[in-house]
């Protein structure tokens, strides 16, 4: 006899519960299954066929009479568990075609129209009157060809600052409901909100928060960036420590002028998907948001960084959304720069001699 490897075990009193999270079941144990689960663990060779406790854990595929293999795997158990967990969406009726498909989505739709949708504005707990953003200049000269090719990773930066007019540009192409596109009917009503990137669903979960260092026309400081009005709400002056500190030592960001934290209203993507996979969605679209501002940060002559490293715990209380459904997954910045990859710092050590 064999002890499941896809079995996750939570503490919940009175009980605990397992979850088979490969094939996405759940039972709950009370103390007698718990403790019986608990001395097969340490010995399935305890297994008796006339206990009726044995016998039900076996039915339930946590114990199974064959050994079964798991995948390796290079990282912790956890980001196997979130891997593994979020894979392979049930679907209890497959649709056999096109048509078959579009009734059950239409039919999905309607049931996650019928519920109340989270609210579209964020709880931010702050009274700071919003400050209207210039409208964006038009980027139609660039080339999309030179800014791909042009695009690059910069850590080194003058801290020259950048015009409001720039921010605008940067903020409403990435984040921004784009006014081009709000007459669209071929989209379900409540969700005609459109932006330059994709987004799951249709939802634009991600959201947006402005690390101000050295902006001309703007206050240093933490906004929040609201795009269905293209403007933005004080939120926290800038921290007293540099940057630097709260992601992962990366101290180059310091004389960044311009910075965007990439958030995830979890909230919107609970409304409409219930499966965990929708979890994987949120990071996609950060990655979308992502590309598309260091684009449009490259066509503007901008040098460009990012970086998924940082203290989430320091960063959500920095944006005032410690817990709240809305999470911190992603940074971008940009400013001029003279193109180098490396920091000087790292120069300086590289082009030591050995001793």
């Amino acid at each position: 006899m064999h002890i499941n490897p896809y079995l996750f075990i939570l503490p919940r009193t009175p009980g605990q519960i397992v979850w088979n999270y490969k094939d996405h079941v759940q039972y709950e144990l009370d103390l007698d299954y718990a403790s019986r689960l608990t001395k097969l663990i340490a010995n399935p060779n305890l297994f008796d066929s006339r206990n009726i406790i044995d016998i039900q854990l076996l039915e339930a595929g946590i114990l199974t009479i064959t050994k079964i293999d798991s995948p390796p795997w290079g990282w912790d158990e956890l980001s196997k568990i979130y891997h593994i967990g979020t894979q392979n969406i049930p679907c209890e009726h497959p649709p056999q075609n096109i048509q078959e498909w579009s009734r059950q989505y239409l039919s999905h739709c309607d049931e996650v129209l019928s519920k109340p949708a989270p609210g579209k504005e964020r709880s931010l707990m702050t009274s700071a009157q919003r400050i209207a953003l210039p409208a964006p200049r038009a980027l139609n000269g660039d080339n999309l060809d030179d800014a791909l090719r042009q695009r690059k990773t910069c850590r080194s930066y003058t801290g020259e600052a950048i015009t409001l007019e720039d921010v605008a540009t940067l903020l409403y192409l990435s984040l921004g409901y784009l006014h081009e596109r709000e007459h669209d009917d071929s989209v379900a009503n409540g969700l005609h909100a459109r932006r330059s990137s994709p987004s799951g669903g249709g939802l634009n979960a991600c959201e947006g928060f402005v690390l101000a260092q050295n902006l001309r026309g703007l206050e240093p400081g933490i906004y929040a960036y609201h795009p269905d009005e293209h403007s933005l709400e004080l939120i926290n002056p800038l921290p007293e420590l540099p940057l630097g500190h709260v992601l992962g030592g990366q101290h180059f960001i310091n004389n960044l002028p311009f910075g965007l934290f990439i958030t995830a209203r979890f909230d919107k993507l609970w409304w409409k998907y219930e499966h965990s996979r929708a979890y994987r969605m949120a990071f996609v679209e950060a990655g979308h948001l992502s590309q598309t501002f260091q684009l449009v940060a490259t066509a503007l002559g901008l040098g460009t960084w990012l970086t998924g490293a940082f203290a989430d715990d320091q960063i959500e209380k920095l944006l005032k959304i410690a817990g709240s459904p809305e999470q911190p997954l992603f940074f971008v910045g940009c400013g001029a720069s003279d193109g180098r990859a490396m920091c000087q710092e790292m120069q300086d050590l590289l082009q030591e001699s050995p001793t």
